[in-house]
């Protein structure tokens, strides 16, 4: 905590002015923003303090980069901020934009919020990422899941009202864990029924289906229709969408693969398993620069 870098980017985190607590939860008194994500969205909390300092270490690792030595900052520098931003939504928004849809990423038109909600914004996808556990693979995936929960972000955070309830809008997914046990347990599910579908048909590669071929239905604006709260059943359903690339050949598969480009990640890693914005990042940004060559 003696780096000056390390201190700016823990206050920052602990600033909660403004924030609407739920209810029956009991506030702490070094509360921060990770604090109240998981408290609105139900994140395990392992999660939130692993994710804690990954976000605090990233912020000063990029602070010390762009920064002097020789200048001290008390408070965090809003330039360090957007570019660390930048490069973690970097995928985010290439999603956004090829499937033709406006990003969740919405700030206050008062600027001594501005800070705040990037933080959250930065702080909700971390926490989505450390508990994905194998959908990590799907990086698609994952960026469904953020886009849906920083609108409800952004949706709390205006005081949005709900139409059907007339109340403040909520999460939709809320209490204790709910965020592995109502959205990554159910998807997890869905994997391993494909998987245990595959064993029982030929055994041709163009017949079988991996993480990269169920990712593949979230390049794809039909995954919307899953809408949210989700209904992971229909990503597989033979009455839905399905899939873009299960239908492909195996010839057609190799096309997506070579399309890919795998660039140097931009953030690094951490000590927890490897960064949301350093293997992943080169990952990710590989995946959103394939274009849909499938059958195009």
């Amino acid at each position: 905590m003696r780096c000056p870098k390390i201190h700016a980017a823990y206050h920052a985190l602990r600033d909660t002015k403004g924030l609407p607590w739920p209810k029956d939860h009991e506030k702490n008194a070094d509360a921060d923003l990770l604090e109240w994500l998981q408290a609105m969205f139900g994140f395990q909390k392992d999660n939130v303090s692993n994710q804690r300092e990954h976000l605090i270490l990233l912020i000063a690792s990029m602070h010390i980069r762009q920064i002097s030595k020789h200048e001290q900052h008390p408070k965090l520098d809003d330039h360090v901020l957007d570019t660390t931003m930048k490069k973690l939504f970097k995928n985010y928004k290439r999603w956004c934009k090829h499937l033709g849809r406006k990003t969740s990423l919405w700030l206050p038109t008062i600027q001594q919020e501005v800070q705040q909600r990037k933080l959250l914004y930065m702080g909700l996808y971390l926490l989505i990422w450390g508990e994905a556990a194998n959908l990590r693979f799907m990086p698609e995936c994952l960026c469904y899941l953020f886009h849906h929960m920083a609108f409800e972000l952004y949706s709390v955070l205006a005081g949005n009202v709900s139409p059907t309830t007339g109340e403040n809008v909520r999460p939709s997914y809320g209490g204790e864990e709910a965020f592995m046990k109502k959205v990554v347990t159910p998807i997890c599910k869905i994997v391993e029924m494909e998987d245990e579908r595959s064993k029982t048909i030929k055994p041709k590669y163009c017949h079988r289906r991996n993480y990269d071929d169920l990712n593949a239905y979230f390049w794809s604006s039909d995954c919307f229709r899953l809408g949210w709260p989700m209904r992971p059943m229909l990503i597989f359903s033979r009455r839905g969408a399905t899939c873009a690339s299960c239908a492909l050949l195996p010839h057609h598969k190799c096309v997506c693969v070579c399309a890919s480009s795998w660039p140097q990640s931009g953030l690094g890693s951490n000590s927890h398993g490897g960064g949301a914005g350093g293997v992943d990042e080169a990952r990710q940004s590989s995946y959103g620069r394939q274009q849909l060559v499938m059958g195009q």
